[in-house]
């Protein structure tokens, strides 16, 4: 079976090839069309996108998916089909004095086909909104779901066939094993998201046919509450971020910093604004499952281990039901005083666990900020403009939101992506198209161009004309 997969994966790719081949430059109005069928998708079959997605996790709200994956791809579909025109258009670049009157363009050129790997926790968004910048910008697209939503990955595959031909956008639906062939294939580009660890070896194996990769990691993603916050307003946020989709999510807070002294007073609040969000668990389909009881038990493990460890441990479950019996739901949990060496400290959460850490100074935080690897977002909240500018200036994020969490997520006209340890590379909007495109350069020569005067037998004429040169130049 995988010997199958794998075959079928190469036939897949290679007529992407052929394709590309016959068809380098695509037109606007091919692009547009290829958009359009990728919305069309999209609104038609929404209903059994929220239906596969939950039936993965055992429990999603379909409002989640229609917000936070179905709403965001459309607007950036919808963004990309308004500006590619303008995207599209060879640019004029300046000319340097001493070779005019010579001209200088830039042309956005195609790359070929681009593999686009993509995750469980947003498996609709992390597939098709890079594949909407790929499409945009002239290539063949193949995409490697995730196993661990195996449903809405056979979805989606069927939903591609009805709408694309194989050799514009298909997926390989496969385990591990198929991943690892696909990231290993000489693609044009590949963009990953998923763990730091599995990026990689994505970027070990794409290196060895030297395919250039955007990588879209995670990290510890640090939420700073300055003494000039809004306090109500900064816990209402937090909340929210860290317990859409469970936490699973690779931008939400995974750990906050309160000044000193406020620790326990801030946890009595988040645990009220949690239990308001979500008054009950078991039962409430707002409230989102964990993705795998391998994952649950990561988190339990976690948790036993903060407790043991000596920390403040407190589980937010309003109506005191029993968890994770018969389903994989997890009550939100928040850790005061964690030690350093506590895995929570250590490892990207990726669950409703939420450590608290209390600091003396704003220079104390930018050094708790920078001592760890650079997260992929981080969220600063307070009133304060002398704080804020020396926390964006002094630390180094993928992205960052003030005062409200992930909203620079969903900025079509911003890039998104990571820095060190959380990744490299970005997309969304232009920025996704610029990555999928070839910038190349082109310099039109005039007939009226002297450089013939530079040329061999060298001599007066030479000497001459170098000297105005540098003096021009």
């Amino acid at each position: 079976m995988l010997q199958t997969r794998q075959n079928s994966l190469g036939v897949r790719f290679e007529a992407q090839c052929r394709a590309f081949e016959k068809e380098p430059f695509p037109s606007l109005e091919v692009r547009k069309d290829r958009l359009k069928r990728l919305l069309a998708l999209t609104e038609k079959h929404e209903a059994e996108i929220c239906a596969a997605i939950d039936s993965d996790f055992s429990g999603r709200a379909q409002q989640e998916t229609r917000l936070a994956e179905l709403f965001v791809v459309r607007a950036g579909i919808r963004h990309a089909i308004r500006h590619l025109r303008g995207w599209m258009r060879e640019r004029r670049v300046a000319t340097s004095l001493p070779f005019l009157p010579g001209r200088n363009r830039l042309l956005p050129q195609p790359l070929g086909v681009v593999g686009i790997v993509s995750p469980w926790n947003y498996p609709f968004q992390l597939a098709v909104a890079p594949a909407t910048a790929a499409l945009a910008a002239g290539n063949r697209v193949l995409i490697k779901p995730s196993e661990l939503t195996p449903k809405f990955s056979d979805l989606l595959a069927r939903l591609l066939e009805e709408h694309f031909s194989p050799d514009e956008m298909s997926v390989a639906v496969g385990d591990a094993d198929v991943g690892k062939t696909f990231v290993s294939m000489p693609f044009d580009h590949l963009l990953f998201t998923g763990s730091t660890a599995v990026g990689r070896q994505v970027a070990l194996a794409a290196a060895a046919n030297l395919t250039p990769v955007t990588l879209e990691l995670g990290g510890k993603s640090p939420a700073i509450f300055d003494q000039s916050c809004d306090l109500d307003a900064a816990v209402a946020s937090v909340a929210y971020g860290k317990l859409l989709n469970a936490g699973q999510t690779c931008i939400a807070p995974d750990y906050l910093m309160v000044p000193q002294g406020q620790g326990a007073a801030i946890a009595t609040k988040l645990a009220a604004a949690m239990a308001r969000l979500y008054p009950r668990l078991a039962d409430n389909p707002d409230y989102t499952a964990i993705v795998s009881e391998r994952h649950r038990q990561r988190l339990s493990d976690m948790i036993a281990e903060a407790r043991e460890g000596g920390a403040d441990v407190t589980e937010v479950n309003p109506a005191n039901e029993e968890l994770g019996v018969t389903d994989r739901k997890m009550a939100p949990v928040l850790v005061r005083n964690p030690g350093e060496t506590l895995r929570l400290m250590r490892e990207e959460i990726f669950g409703p666990v939420l450590p608290i850490l209390e600091y003396g100074t704003v220079d104390d935080a930018i050094e708790h900020v920078n001592r760890g690897e650079r997260p992929l977002a981080l969220y600063w909240f307070g009133k304060d403009s002398a704080n804020r500018q020396r926390v964006m200036r002094e630390t180094v994020a993928g992205g960052v939101t003030v005062n409200d969490c992930m909203m620079h997520l969903v900025q079509e006209r911003q890039p998104f992506g990571g820095v060190g340890e959380s990744g490299m590379g970005a997309y969304h909007g232009e920025w996704g198209f610029r990555t999928f495109s070839k910038e190349k350069p082109i310099f039109v020569q005039s007939r009226l161009s002297a450089g013939g005067l530079l040329r061999p037998p060298y001599g007066r004429t030479f000497e001459q004309l170098f000297r105005l040169l540098n003096l021009i130049g």
